[in-house]
């Protein structure tokens, strides 16, 4: 059982605590009043990318000593930075841009913390997920966040077959590298859904397209996709959840071959059956396609 009362008299608390502050995530105005001052306040400020953040508190001449923590040295930093706090310092913890500890390394030291008792503070403020749900003009009353797709392509179809039958909308990020992949990956996993691909939020050139997936695939094949994307997809229908469920529920018990093979005599050809396969089992065609031709 842990019991944290954040705003305690500071003559009770032993410990210094931990603020996770957040950053603007592209325009400087979204920093909060409430940021500058903790920032100013704490003793130390713990940053997942020193050369950002040491801009933005150039910006606002905030002169607190900064120190490194990031995924790559978090198992060396973490514990001094939790030694640190337990002497009293206290820490704000920030990201490169929005809230920490989502989607970075940051989590980690939240979880140390509340592991030794040091209260753990929110200072809330920008966040691109959010920011990005808001205006696709999807639903906005359940939604799942689910971070960064894996780059491999055998794991993203696994990891959308996962999220094919969620009734949520979804919520992921995406680097401009990557989205005309992940949008065919889309197509082929979850159909022909209602998505918008929200790109340079609070910046000059923020822009939110907004469609079909096929229609994006086509926007983005003329339109080479530039900055950091939030690409945000309804979830599945109530009715749809209801069938898909049922559809699967028959194949079950069939082995690849047998699956396969219950498409090719619906007239579909070898080509199309795998496909469907592959589709009702969220696997690579090609697995497929390798398994019934051994």
């Amino acid at each position: 059982m842990n019991i944290q009362k954040s705003f305690s008299d500071s003559a009770e608390q032993s410990t210094g605590r931990l603020y996770l502050v957040a950053t603007p995530i592209g325009n400087l105005e979204d920093m909060t009043y409430r940021a500058i001052r903790m920032l100013r306040e704490v003793q130390l400020i713990a940053a997942e990318d020193t050369r950002q953040t040491r801009k933005l508190l150039s910006h606002f001449e905030i002169s607190t000593r900064m120190v490194s923590y990031h995924e790559h040295n978090k198992r060396a930093s973490g514990p001094e930075l939790i030694r640190l706090l337990l002497e009293g310092q206290s820490i704000a913890l920030v990201s490169d841009a929005g809230l920490p500890a989502i989607s970075d390394p940051g989590a980690d030291l939240v979880k140390e913390a509340v592991e030794n008792h040091i209260p753990v503070i929110p200072v809330p403020g920008a966040n691109a997920a959010l920011s990005a749900l808001i205006m696709s003009g999807l639903p906005t009353d359940h939604f799942l966040f689910a971070g960064f797709p894996p780059r491999e392509r055998k794991s993203i179809t696994k990891w959308l077959g996962d999220l094919k039958g969620r009734q949520e909308t979804l919520i992921f990020y995406e680097s401009p590298h990557r989205v005309e992949k992940t949008l065919s990956a889309l197509m082929e996993c979850l159909g022909d859904r209602s998505i918008a691909c929200v790109r340079e939020l609070t910046k000059r050139h923020e822009e939110a397209v907004r469609g079909h997936v096929s229609e994006c695939i086509a926007w983005f094949n003329e339109h080479p996709p530039l900055g950091e994307f939030c690409i945000v997809v309804e979830g599945i229908s109530e009715e749809a959840a209801e069938g898909q469920a049922s559809d699967e529920a028959w194949w079950t018990e069939l082995d690849l071959a047998a699956h396969v093979a219950h498409y090719e005599k619906q007239q579909f050809d070898r080509k199309e059956a795998i496909k469907k396969t592959a589709l009702d089992r969220g696997l690579p065609k090609r697995d497929v396609y390798n398994e019934v031709n051994r």
